[in-house]
């Protein structure tokens, strides 16, 4: 990892009487871009604003570039700010809200026109310099405010929630256009988000914070495959939770349990003790489901999964286009989700309401959680 940026030590915020934050611990390393994501009201805007000194720590120690940041103003920081709104000044050009930081700074003319026209054209604006902010669409006011906060060449680029109020294809469109702009520039970008589609497409770390406290870092595939609590497998993706119990221990990472009723074979890197109720974790897609009668016709079930183990009914089906889900009541009763994909040879949904089918997973898929008391 490249040296840090921001650091964060033993961070709490109060107001009042109220803990926004509590002992958070975070380094945030030159070049990277990383997402804050969680619902409302989890503090990451909070913890966006103590970086870019909108507030101050009430303990802790937050450090830039090596240099502690107490009592240090927003407008001596080498850290700028992408706000929700934009905050675009109506009665200017575009480029004179560029300029705008430029001219506070007391730049030379010659080298704020330099400054705008570079920012202009990474952000695809070239040509607009004239126009005024209600003379563009939402997308293209979203990169005004990138191309002003970007002008000053920053350590870091804060951005709160910049793309909510753009619509679905404009956002996934914005969303790799940040990703590459953030590799073009090689700034520290720092998102605050509360959709976790976001937060994966465009992030090499990803922070999972619940209550002012994080819950989890790691890269996306990390966080989504490698939950480390219910908390997070839920908030980052549908999960289906099935119960069980240890039953036995046949290896270091090997075990077997009734999960659901069905004695199943799970791996885990987790200290499991026999006796113990655990969680089983699976996406949609990681399980594997055939029909009762196809299972009772063929001994060679290798392409679907291992073994038939949890048997169930088909209650409903959810189309989506490439893919559907189908809804399974296990005779557990517990009701379980399944993505399914179409044939190559047919468009024709293979399940349907009604059908008895069996559910199984290939082995180590699982993640396997204590259970939460």
């Amino acid at each position: 990892m490249n040296k840090a940026v921001v650091e964060l030590i033993g961070v709490d915020k109060d107001y009042g009487g109220h803990r926004a934050l509590a002992n958070i611990s975070l380094t945030v390393a030159d070049g990277e871009f990383l997402s804050l994501l969680g619902p409302s009201g989890c503090g990451k805007t909070t913890l966006l604003r103590l970086i870019g000194g909108f507030e101050d720590c009430t303990r802790g120690q937050l450090l830039l570039d090596g240099r502690i940041m107490d009592r240090v103003p927003p407008e001596k920081r080498a850290v700028n700010t992408v706000f929700q709104n934009y905050a675009l000044f109506p009665h200017m050009t575009v480029f004179d809200n560029i300029a705008f930081g430029l001219r506070m700074a007391k730049k030379g003319t010659d080298d704020i026109r330099q400054a705008v026209h570079q920012a202009l054209e990474l952000v695809e604006l070239a040509g607009m310099a004239h126009r005024k902010p209600a003379e563009l669409s939402g997308g293209q006011q979203q990169r005004v405010a990138i191309a002003r906060a970007i002008v000053n060449k920053p350590r870091v680029l804060l951005l709160d929630e910049p793309l909510s109020a753009l619509d679905h294809r404009l956002r996934k469109q914005m969303q790799k256009e940040l990703k590459q702009l953030q590799r073009t520039l090689g700034i520290t970008f720092l998102l605050v988000t509360h959709d976790q589609d976001e937060a994966f497409a465009m992030s090499d770390r990803v922070v999972v914070m619940q209550q002012g406290r994080i819950e989890q870092i790691g890269t996306p595939m990390e966080i989504y495959e490698e939950p480390v609590n219910l908390y997070v497998a839920r908030f980052v993706g549908d999960i289906n939770v099935l119960d069980g119990v240890i039953r036995e221990q046949t290896g270091s990472t090997t075990f077997i349990a009734l999960v659901e009723g069905a004695v199943v074979r799970l791996r885990s890197n987790r200290a499991l003790n026999l006796g113990q109720s655990i969680h089983v974790l699976l996406r949609p897609e990681d399980f594997r489901l055939e029909l009762e009668q196809d299972i009772a016709q063929s001994r060679d079930l290798s392409a679907k999964f291992q073994q038939a183990r949890l048997k169930g009914t088909v209650r409903r089906i959810f189309y989506h286009g490439a893919t559907y889900d189908v809804e399974v009541s296990l005779e557990s009763g517990t009701r379980v989700q399944v993505t399914e994909f179409f044939d190559d040879d047919s468009d024709n949904l293979y399940f349907k309401p009604g059908d008895s089918v069996a559910l199984g997973w290939h082995e180590g898929w699982e993640v396997v959680l204590p259970h939460e008391d």
